[in-house]
């Protein structure tokens, strides 16, 4: 199935320089990152995820050891800490994630400040119900929210925007992509754009699994 995905990665790619050859110049000139994403550890016995890029490289993983983590770490390639997640402990209505640079743990987190923070959407609690999270800068002096999580996570089919509404990443089935073969929810896409941190992007994805799986 891994060497499948890498070499179905790999076409993905050359569909979209298809697309962008036949698309105009008034197209955005900085192309987006496609990532390939898998619901599957490449650790024996272990809940993870693992993400493969256009060229069929493994560029993100992720290794969980319980089945509802109050931690959460996204590594590189080769392993190496990227994000750490932490579980709000505060009791809240909604769940609520902090979001840490580099690896966390009771000695990191009692001396690093998080960098963002994520709330699960209630919906009975707002008007939209289409909006499933918002993301929040701890660091800044903004009011409201930085991004907007909207979609259907369970459909695989979600959008993060940002304050003015731009599509910065969107979660799409692989179907959706190449057609005519069915890839369930178990694989999926991760298309980031231009600008916005695909490591990032991808720790939210982390978050929508936890939040709403």
């Amino acid at each position: 199935m891994f060497l499948f995905l890498k070499s179905l990665s790999r076409s993905v790619r050359e569909y979209e320089h298809r697309r962008e050859r036949s698309d105009t110049s008034e197209t955005r000139g900085d192309p987006c990152t496609s990532l390939t994403v898998w619901r599957k550890s490449l650790v024996i016995s272990c809940n993870g995820f693992t993400v493969i890029d256009s060229y069929g490289d493994v560029v993100y993983r992720v290794d969980n050891y319980t089945g509802r983590p109050k931690e959460l770490v996204l590594m590189d390639g080769s392993g190496k800490s990227i994000l750490a997640m932490r579980r709000n402990k505060n009791l809240r209505l909604s769940d609520t994630w902090l979001v840490y640079g580099g690896e966390v743990g009771d000695h990191c987190t009692s001396t690093k400040e998080p960098i963002f923070y994520v709330k699960k959407c209630i919906n009975i609690l707002h008007g939209n119900p289409n909006v499933l999270a918002y993301v929040y800068r701890c660091r800044s002096s903004e009011k409201g929210h930085a991004y907007m999580i909207k979609g259907s996570y369970s459909h695989r089919s979600c959008k993060v925007v940002d304050g003015t509404k731009r599509v910065v990443a969107e979660i799409k089935r692989k179907d959706a992509i190449i057609g005519g073969v069915s890839f369930g929810v178990e694989v999926f896409m991760l298309i980031v754009e231009a600008g916005f941190d695909p490591g990032f992007a991808m720790a939210l994805v982390l978050l929508l699994d936890q939040m709403f799986s």
